[in-house]
């Protein structure tokens, strides 16, 4: 099966998911996050940065769970909604 490609909107979006994880990590270093998360510093930056817009389900759940930041903030964030505070 091949992936179609990414959109407009899908590059949007990972940059937004990018800005919103890098806000809940605060002054956490990456070193730290990704550690907790259980992923590569690499991988964090990428996504951080928007390089990787649309990263494994899992991986932002790990890394929702290590910024402490609860799913459905996090997706109301990134959607575009009404920003939300980034803490539960």
């Amino acid at each position: 099966m091949v992936r179609p490609p990414l959109t407009a909107a899908d590059w949007e979006r990972g940059t937004r998911l990018g800005e919103v994880l890098r806000a809940a990590r605060g002054d956490r270093s990456m070193v730290e996050v990704a550690a907790t998360a259980g992923i590569s510093v690499e991988t964090l930056r990428k996504i951080e940065t928007g390089r990787v817009p649309t990263p494994a389900f899992f991986t932002v759940v790990a890394l929702a769970e290590a910024l402490e930041l609860p799913l459905e903030v996090l997706s109301r964030n990134v959607a575009g909604e009404p920003p939300t505070s980034l803490s539960a």
